[in-house]
């Protein structure tokens, strides 16, 4: 981990391994006061601060949490080391033999684990396409998110773009395009614990089989894991997943969620909203992960949400199709302490509107401004890699 610190600033970057394999660990959550970034797939993350940070914590699901204090480790490069870990079997035997009661006693305390109070949090946002193994196109920016309190209908949830930029591939080849609609819009839709209508409520789980498994943990905190089978055949497809659960608040903490591909029509019904003619239009996979934080106040509150959509594509009398893969994510870097007003309707982002088409392309190399951690570059390949070292 190499640590920058000057009168006004701080950077941290490091890398996140295994203790006991020594193999970089995706997806780690590295946190500090209202700040938060996550490991890339090399392990590798940067955090910068307007002040300068004391210490650092550092979690992923499965591992112990570590706290890095950091006022003797300024200017040396140290690696996280995540220790895996033990699960004694005698603390969650309680409620272990009715996951449905479980999940229905967490929908119950919902208002009680998550905030209250209008709140404005500072995100970072990214999707991007990629055609088999090379990236198409690429968009990207620093957004406000409004949320209403927990546990009460209200719709007034919605996202504002601040800046934003998108890339395009040179090759002359790639004639196809892929658009994500309403992209910055998904942590709004896709907030389980907010948006209970999607799958918290006793109707949907009519609609699954939920069995426990085995409990793992989430930094230094105890979870319960619930997995969701679709045993009823809906006019819209269901989904298989796990949903954690926080043992000792019954906060839902996390929720991994695949869209059941069994029924290809119905499956891209939910996918597709436009294509070209004669482009045949084959589904694979659909992953949702949300992710949950406790805050120092005991609330707990969405950090990070990200969704995949993988497909085929294909020209009618073409004899191999095409894959594509595209992503979209969303990292909470910050809250507004106070004045969270709500964003207007004018200022903010229509789920019928794609990202993509709301930003330009330009240079600017101070894009990120306190997090310029991703410069501009002259083609989409070289920007990627620099993407991917974040």
């Amino acid at each position: 981990m190499a640590i920058i610190v000057t009168a006004q600033k701080a950077v941290v970057s490091g890398t996140v391994v295994s203790a006991d394999t020594g193999r970089p660990i995706e997806g780690a959550s590295i946190t500090a006061a209202d700040l938060a970034v996550v490991t890339n797939s090399d392990g590798f993350f940067t955090l910068k601060s307007d002040t300068a940070l004391s210490s650092i914590t550092v979690t992923h699901l499965g591992y112990r949490a570590q706290r890095i204090t950091l006022a003797d480790k300024q200017g040396g490069e140290v690696k996280v080391k995540l220790r895996p870990t033990t699960i004694e079997l005698q603390e969650v035997l309680v409620m272990a033999d009715n996951p449905r009661a479980m999940v229905l006693e967490a929908i119950k305390r919902i208002p009680r684990n998550y905030s209250q109070q209008p709140e404005l949090y500072h995100c970072f946002y990214r999707e991007t396409a990629m055609k088999r193994q090379h990236y198409i196109c690429v968009a990207e920016g620093v957004v406000d998110m409004y949320k209403t309190r927990y546990g009460h209908s209200d719709y007034r949830d919605r996202v504002a773009i601040i800046k934003g930029r998108r890339l395009l591939s040179p090759k002359s080849s790639d004639t196809l395009s892929v658009k994500v609609l309403g992209g910055p819009v998904t942590p709004v839709q896709l907030d389980v614990a907010k948006n209970t209508d999607l799958l918290l409520n006793e109707e949907e789980l009519d609609c699954y089989d939920l069995r426990m498994e085995t409990p793992t943990s989430i930094g230094d905190r105890m979870q319960y894991v619930v997995s969701i089978t679709p045993r009823k055949k809906m006019p819209y497809p269901l989904y298989f997943g796990n949903l954690y659960i926080d043992q000792e608040t019954l906060a839902f903490t996390r929720a991994v969620l695949s869209l059941d591909m069994r029924d290809r029509e119905k499956a891209t019904q939910i996918m597709l909203v436009k294509k070209p003619a004669g482009v045949r239009f084959r589904p694979k996979e659909l992953t949702v992960l949300v992710d949950y934080r406790q805050g120092s106040d005991g609330l707990t509150r969405i950090s990070y949400i990200r969704t995949t959509f993988r497909f085929n594509c294909d020209w009618r009398r073409r004899l191999f199709a095409t894959q594509f893969t595209a992503f979209c994510e969303m990292a909470v870097t910050s809250r507004a302490e106070s004045g969270a007003r709500p964003i207007s309707g004018r200022q903010s982002f229509d789920q019928r509107d794609a990202f993509f088409d709301r930003v330009d392309y330009f240079r600017d190399p101070t894009f990120w401004q306190d997090y310029n951690i991703i410069e501009p570059t002259e083609t989409l390949d070289r920007a990627i890699n620099k993407l991917l070292k974040r």
